[in-house]
C-alpha cells in the first residue's frame, strides 16, 4: 500500500480519500478548514499542519482544490507543496484549472525533482460512492504507471490521454458537455410542461429515454428538487465554461451551446443561486416561461 498525501478535503476531496483508505492506503492530510477534516481523522487520516508537511511526508500527495487561485494557495510559499516535493516524489493534481496553468505547474514540479500528473475526475459524489467515477490522466507515461493502481483505487476507469495538461483540457469538455445537456434536458421539461404534462412524468420519461446520458439519469430528476448541498454549484461550472470558451477561442474552436449555457449561469448568479447545483438552470429557464421554479 502507498504512502500517500492529500490536499484539499472539500466534498470530493473527501470522497476521494475515503476511498484511499478503504484499500488500505496511509494519507496525509490538510485541508484549509481543519474541522472539514475531522471526521476523515476518525477514519484514519493523519493530519498535517501544512501543504508543505503532507508532501514532506507521502510518496505521492494528490490535491483537488476548486480552481488556479486555490492552486498557488496550497503550492506556493514556505509551507506550499512545491517546498516540501524533491527527488523521488510524485505530484497529482485532480483540480480542474487551465490547461496553461496545469503546464506551468508540471514545470515548476519538476524543478524539485519531482514528476506531476494532472488527474481530474468525471463524475459526482453518486458515482464516487458507487465506485465509479473515472480518471483522465496526463504526464509522461512512465509517471502514470507508477500512480495508475492509485487511481483505480478512486475510480475504476483510468484513461491515460498524453502529456502534461490535456487531462484537465479533456476535463474542460467534459463539463461544457454536462451544463449544455442540462440545459437542453430543461428545455425538454418545460416544453412538456407547459403542452400539459406533469413535470414529474416527463421527467421520467425523459430520464428513461434515449437522451438520457449518465448525468442526465442523476442530476435529471433535480428539477423537482434541488439537493440541500450542492454536487457541483453554478460558481464552479461557470469557472469551468469559462476556460472552455477561452480554450475555444485559442484553438479556432467555435462553442455556441457553451456560450448559451454560460449565459444562462449567469442569469442564475444574478438571482442570487451562485451556490445552488448546476442543474438550477432549469429554474432559470422555468421562470422565463411563466412557469414555477423548483
Amino acid at each position: 500500500m502507498a504512502n500517500l498525501g492529500f490536499v484539499g478535503l472539500g466534498l470530493m476531496g473527501s470522497g476521494v480519500v475515503r476511498r484511499l483508505l478503504a484499500a488500505g492506503h496511509q494519507v496525509h492530510g490538510w485541508n484549509r478548514t481543519k474541522e472539514k477534516a475531522a471526521p476523515l481523522v476518525d477514519e484514519g487520516l493523519v493530519w498535517c499542519e501544512s501543504p508543505r508537511e503532507v508532501a514532506e511526508r507521502s510518496d505521492v500527495v494528490l490535491t483537488m482544490v476548486t480552481h488556479v487561485e486555490a492552486l498557488a494557495a496550497v503550492t506556493e510559499g514556505e509551507d506550499g507543496l512545491l517546498a516540501g516535493l524533491g527527488p523521488g516524489k510524485v505530484y497529482v493534481d485532480m483540480s480542474t484549472v487551465r490547461p496553461a496553468a496545469s503546464r506551468r505547474m508540471a514545470e515548476r514540479v519538476r524543478e524539485t525533482g519531482a514528476e506531476m500528473v494532472d488527474a481530474p475526475v468525471s463524475g459526482s459524489i453518486v458515482t464516487m460512492e458507487a465506485g465509479q467515477l473515472s480518471i483522465m490522466a496526463a504526464g509522461s507515461r512512465e509517471t502514470f504507471d507508477r500512480v495508475e493502481p492509485i487511481l483505480r483505487d478512486i475510480g475504476p476507469t483510468v484513461t491515460y490521454v498524453g502529456e502534461n495538461g490535456k487531462a484537465v483540457l479533456l476535463k474542460i469538455a467534459t463539463n461544457l458537455s454536462l451544463a449544455v445537456q442540462m440545459l437542453a434536458f430543461s428545455e425538454g421539461i418545460l416544453l412538456a410542461e407547459k403542452g400539459g404534462i406533469e413535470r414529474r412524468v416527463a421527467v421520467e420519461v425523459l430520464t428513461n429515454s434515449a437522451m438520457a446520458s449518465p448525468m442526465v439519469k442523476y442530476r435529471g430528476p433535480f428539477v423537482l428538487g434541488l439537493p440541500e448541498a450542492a454536487w457541483f454549484d453554478v460558481e464552479m461550472m461557470q469557472k469551468d465554461l469559462v476556460y472552455a470558451l477561452d480554450e475555444g477561442r485559442a484553438a479556432g474552436v467555435p462553442l455556441p451551446t457553451t456560450a448559451i449555457a454560460n449565459e444562462y449561469l449567469t442569469a442564475a448568479r444574478a438571482m442570487g443561486l451562485e451556490h445552488e447545483d448546476f442543474a438550477v438552470v432549469f429554474d432559470v429557464l422555468a421562470g422565463m416561461s411563466g412557469l414555477d421554479t423548483i
